[in-house]
């Protein structure tokens, strides 16, 4: 079984990277968005194996704790590959983490395909194990308390891919603007998403 992947990057699309190892290249799809490193870069990728009778199918991610959340979607009716790396690129693991344990119907519906039965399923079949696993720390906080998953839900329900959202919160995370506080304590969130769309638009 194929469990991790290192070496070059030699083509890179939307949904999918191929990797040179040793002259051999492999084909892994991966959730949008995940994988900065461009042309030529070294990369490591940690792989699920689909084997069916008529493909043997890579996916990929960028650490291990992404991968085992993507194989437990798997295990949940409704879920299947594709829709479990829409959620996984959409959300990101973390977001994807958090909206589950929350509770956070809203959140998980933003995922492209995922409707109310299915995130409700998921909050039921996965909520407990991730909690228990002590995934995302003793406080877990919904989206209204992320200005990030604010951010990401505001951007994805204005139709941008989640590879543009992905490098807009790189990019408020590279400029500080996350870390910066309006005079009641809090993260001015509008002010956020003004900043995440300058970036998309070009202007930073």
């Amino acid at each position: 079984m194929i469990a991790r992947l290192r070496g070059q990057l030699v083509a890179n699309t939307t949904d999918a990277l191929v990797i040179d190892v040793a002259g051999v290249g492999y084909r892994v799809l991966v959730p949008q968005g995940v994988f900065p490193q461009r042309l030529g870069d070294q990369v490591v990728v940690h792989t699920h194996l689909a084997v069916r009778e008529d493909a043997l199918t890579l996916f990929g991610f960028p650490d291990g704790g992404s991968l085992a959340l993507f194989e437990r979607l798997l295990g949940v009716n409704g879920i299947g590959p594709k829709l479990a790396l829409s959620a996984l690129g959409t959300l990101s693991a973390d977001g994807l983490r958090e909206a589950i344990v929350a509770e956070d119907v809203k959140a998980l519906v933003a995922v492209p395909g995922l409707g109310r039965k299915t995130a409700q399923r998921l909050i039921l079949e996965l909520g407990g194990n991730l909690a228990d696993d002590h995934v995302i720390g003793s406080t877990v906080p919904t989206s209204s308390d992320d200005p990030r998953m604010e951010v990401r839900l505001a951007l994805a329900a204005l139709g941008y891919e989640a590879s543009e959202i992905t490098h807009a919160l790189h990019q408020l995370d590279t400029h500080g603007a996350l870390h910066q506080r309006g005079t009641d304590g809090a993260t001015d969130r509008d002010a956020l998403l003004r900043h995440a769309l300058q970036t998309l638009a070009g202007g930073q």
